[in-house]
């Protein structure tokens, strides 16, 4: 196995470890949105809520950060899949939930630089205290919430079943359910498991 293999394998290991310390119980499929007027700081240092964020057709949540290798590999993957919820008038809003970094590399001003970088076009918030991923029941980033236009979950987990290696991917699982949920069609893979870096709880 190359070595970026094997610390891809070791950071996700890591994570799923650690999240199931944590024993945070996951939204089920089928749940409203919580927390919709919970005020976020976003990198465009205004006050945002996911109800201002929610769109005609529905939002995705996606927890993310700025330094988890995973969600570096994802990047291109990340990027494609908001642009397509978007593009259907989904709201998006990546949250980054690692509080006990947040004095260094998970700052508001690195989320900006972050952000910059990779062209984010979408809201990039602060969670404080964790208290969107705590009532999410999110563990990991990146790790996704899609919701139709009923604020009702329809979709959790994974981008894609292959997220150590882009050219391995055999079903794009957060498009498909994108795609579904817009036809009106029932959702054919509702969950999936999220593989990532955990959260930084504090």
């Amino acid at each position: 196995m190359k070595k970026s293999g094997s610390i891809f394998l070791l950071m996700a290991a890591t994570g799923l470890l650690l999240s199931s310390v944590w024993k945070i119980s996951e939204l089920p499929i089928g749940s409203s949105l919580p927390k919709t007027t919970v005020k976020l700081k976003d990198i465009s240092d205004k006050e945002i809520t996911l109800k201002d964020a929610q769109q005609k057709n529905g939002l995705l949540v996606m927890f993310s950060c700025n330094t988890c290798p995973v969600v570096r590999a994802n990047q291109s993957r990340t990027n494609e899949v908001c642009k397509h919820a978007e593009s259907n008038q989904i709201g998006v809003v990546l949250l980054n939930s690692n509080e006990a970094s947040r004095a260094d590399n998970e700052s508001l001003n690195e989320m900006k630089d972050y952000a910059k970088a990779n062209g984010y076009s979408w809201y990039y918030a602060v969670d404080k205290n964790s208290e969107l991923a705590d009532a999410f029941g999110a563990n990991r980033t990146p790790e996704c919430f899609l919701f139709d236009k009923n604020s009702k979950l329809v979709y959790h987990g994974a981008i894609d079943d292959s997220p150590s290696d882009i050219n391995s991917v055999k079903r794009q699982h957060l498009k498909i359910a994108i795609d579904e949920m817009i036809s009106g069609k029932n959702i054919s893979i509702k969950e999936s498991r999220s593989v990532g870096c955990s959260i930084k709880r504090i």
